[in-house]
């Protein structure tokens, strides 16, 4: 496979700029000066430009995922042996955890939202900023750093919890941390105005105010009480029982950031039905001789069957390169519906759905998805 040659600007502070308060935990060093500097396009910046399209409208800021169930999949991808290759996916941090186990050397996450690139752009520069999954929550929730880093390494995901539940949000941490992501992403390559970098600052000052229990919440729908929140998801097993998020190892949390830093993980503005962004996708894994090896989708071709769109959709589909073992991850939400989903877990509101993409592609050519209870139970594979 040809290798990227990515050349990001890096400009500002780095994870080693730290200092010990009074009460002993580190905290970031202040930023001699938060000034905004605009950098050069760069070929990270050109790619997300080549291959997104306009931008479109969805009712929610989606800083967390409403599936409970994101992890069900885990086991039989690993019986699958789904791993390299090229990832795809949508909305926001829940792609980590499966790109943690499938560890790609090259993933794509596709939102009709450009504030979803925005929201992406803030975990890039804070992945990028911090050198432990400790350091990245403490960033991301504006704790100020634990005294003891290295000792951090070898715990639990529940003890990451325990600390940042524990540790209120730091004014002098917040700050520093604020100003970092602000250098930081302006050092990418794509245009950032004023406003994109307030939208960010919105994102992280509500992980900051919410803590572990952010919760998913959408503009025109009432909160639910079966969404959960972020505590429950970093939380959360696979079906054998195993902690599988990506924050749940310190080797995940390594890897991604190796992916961060290296330009890997490429936010692209898009609509999965639309003309250009999967379509360009797949040409450009073409190039490099690349094939897919998971295309996590959510629910979205719910929505995309209501508006008439999911023929376009999977026309982008079948244009992927792929193998055998290619997969498309969904979800099901079957309050929708007087269907219970035979892969339904007792106590989850979402059903966690696997189904190579290789049987969807022949479905749909065969004209077989009348309806949406067909994409969600026509060639799903089982996974217990």
């Amino acid at each position: 496979m040809r290798k990227l040659q990515f050349f990001t600007l890096l400009v500002g502070l780095t994870s080693a700029a730290c200092g010990q308060g009074a009460d002993g935990r580190t905290r970031a060093a202040p930023i001699a000066s938060s000034r905004v500097v605009q950098t050069a396009t760069t070929e990270f910046g050109r790619l997300i430009q080549n291959l997104s399209e306009p931008g479109g409208y969805f009712d929610t800021d989606n800083l967390i995922s409403n599936e409970t169930s994101y992890l069900h999949v885990m086991g039989r991808m690993r019986e699958m042996e789904v791993s390299g290759g090229a990832y795809l996916g949508v909305g926001p941090s829940q792609n980590f955890s499966y790109m943690a186990q499938i560890r790609p050397s090259i993933a794509f996450l596709v939102d009709i939202r450009r504030d979803n690139l925005l929201q992406h752009f803030l975990f890039k520069a804070l992945f990028q900023l911090a050198d432990s999954r400790v350091h990245y929550l403490a960033m991301l929730f504006g704790r100020p750093i634990p005294r003891d880093t290295a000792g951090w390494a070898a715990r639990g995901i529940e003890d990451l919890v325990a600390y940042i539940d524990g540790t209120p949000p730091d004014e002098e941490s917040v700050a520093a941390y604020s100003s970092a992501v602000a250098v930081r992403v302006t050092s990418f390559g794509l245009p950032i105005s004023d406003s994109d970098l307030a939208t960010i600052r919105r994102f992280h000052n509500t992980f900051i105010r919410a803590g572990p229990g952010l919760r998913f919440n959408s503009f025109n729908r009432a909160p639910q009480p079966y969404y959960p929140t972020l505590r429950q998801l970093l939380l959360e097993t696979d079906l054998t029982g195993k902690k599988a998020n990506y924050l749940a190892a310190e080797e995940h949390f390594l890897y991604l950031k190796s992916m961060q830093q290296r330009d890997l993980i490429v936010p692209v503005v898009g609509d999965l039905a639309g003309d250009r962004a999967v379509r360009a996708i797949g040409d450009y894994l073409e190039q490099i001789d690349e094939r897919v090896s998971a295309f996590y989708t959510s629910n979205v071709e719910f929505y995309l069957m209501g508006d008439g769109s999911f023929d376009r959709f999977a026309d982008n589909v079948a244009t992927l390169p792929r193998t055998e073992r290619s997969v498309i991850i969904r979800s099901y939400f079957g309050g929708r519906f007087r269907y219970r989903h035979p892969e339904a877990v007792p106590g989850y509101y979402s059903v966690q759905l696997l189904q190579t993409i290789q049987s969807f592609v022949e479905e749909h050519n065969a004209r077989g998805f009348a309806s949406y209870l067909d994409v969600v139970t026509k060639h799903s594979l089982n996974l217990r």
